[in-house]
């Protein structure tokens, strides 16, 4: 049977009161005799606070949403970016003592009820199109703190944190350019006139207008999974026959392309030079190792706790979203054409 507050304090001899402060480090007027006694039956009896009546005590629920889009009822949409995204923002909030709850969302009107039903403290939105968060209203967020990932939402109930997507891409382009490449192919999801997918559509061809090139256009649309990368990279060249090289805007995408490319006889980076952008952990474990953008995934997560929770606490915080750097990593995807 669970031991509770009362087994404590009717074995220590004291009242529960004491005991709760003992527990909750609050010690100031307990005797060091007292506390050592509760200390040594918490452990004994083995006695785990409840989680529901602390938060009851401090009107704090301690709980942090996750909520990420779910394509149907029975699947989340988590890319291995937003898997590492995860896990980091998990480890940060423990270390805060917060915890996470993870919830899909199928439907806009899902969100303004699992901001309201579970009593958060406040909520990560991660992999939601800018024009879903720019949805969101004062009525459905409530009172809970919001905090938006690779977002370029104007909302102004939502605070940020994202990569320099349009500077990455620019160094894709320009790494790609400076090999010898003039016939590149990009590659990702389709996208509107804002958005991730949008700075780096700007940024890569900004490398051209820089070089004082035109780019001629080879816009490939395709979702950010391996088995999307697999089928395009399986037709590639036969639909642009000319192509040296392919930006693609997520490691995922890039690496099926990569394997497509070799199972219809096409060598990377001998016929075709292949760069993705995230340097996600498995880009340095394929073959040929990919040359990638490089975000900063723990400081990003840390950076996006540490905004929440400020703003949870009422600290102040900043009103524009946080960008952070990104940078080239040579790998051995990428070489000179033909």
């Amino acid at each position: 049977m669970r031991v509770t507050l009362k087994d404590i304090a009717d074995e220590a001899g004291v009242s529960m009161m004491t005991v709760s402060n003992v527990v909750n480090g609050k010690r100031a007027r307990v005797s060091p005799e007292t506390i050592e006694r509760i200390q040594r039956i918490v452990a004994e009896r083995g006695y785990v606070p409840s989680a529901s009546a602390r938060s009851l005590a401090a009107k704090s629920s301690r709980l942090i949403g996750l909520l990420v889009p779910a394509a149907d009822e029975d699947s989340l949409m988590i890319s291995p970016h937003n898997v590492a995204i995860v896990g980091q923002i998990e480890r940060e909030l423990r270390k805060g003592g917060y915890h996470l709850l993870l919830r899909g969302i199928a439907a806009p009107a899902e969100v303004a009820e699992a901001l309201q039903s579970w009593s958060l403290d406040g909520a990560v939105l991660l992999g939601f199109l800018d024009e879903e968060i720019d949805r969101l209203t004062a009525r459905a967020v409530g009172k809970v703190s919001l905090l938006a990932i690779d977002s370029y939402s104007a909302n102004p109930l939502t605070t940020g944190v994202r990569s320099d997507d349009y500077t990455g891409a620019l160094l894709a382009a320009r790494h790609l350019l400076e090999l010898g490449h003039r016939e590149i192919v990009f590659a990702g999801p389709s996208f509107s006139d804002v958005g991730v997918v949008h700075e780096r559509f700007a940024g890569f061809q900004a490398a051209f207008a820089e070089a004082g090139l035109s780019w001629r256009e080879r816009l490939v649309s395709a979702n950010t999974t391996h088995a999307s990368g697999r089928e395009l990279g399986r037709r590639l060249m036969s639909s642009h026959p000319s192509a040296t090289a392919v930006f693609a805007t997520a490691d995922i995408l890039a690496i099926g392309i990569m394997e497509g490319l070799a199972e219809t006889g096409f060598s990377v980076p001998s016929d075709v030079s292949v760069l993705g952008f995230d340097d996600l952990d498995l880009s340095a474990y394929v073959t040929p190792k990919l040359t990638t953008i490089a975000q900063d995934i723990p400081r990003k997560a840390a950076i996006a706790v540490q905004l929440l929770l400020g703003t949870i606490e009422g600290k102040e915080h900043p009103v524009d979203p946080i960008t952070l750097e990104v940078r080239l990593i040579e790998r051995a995807s990428t070489a000179a054409p033909r």
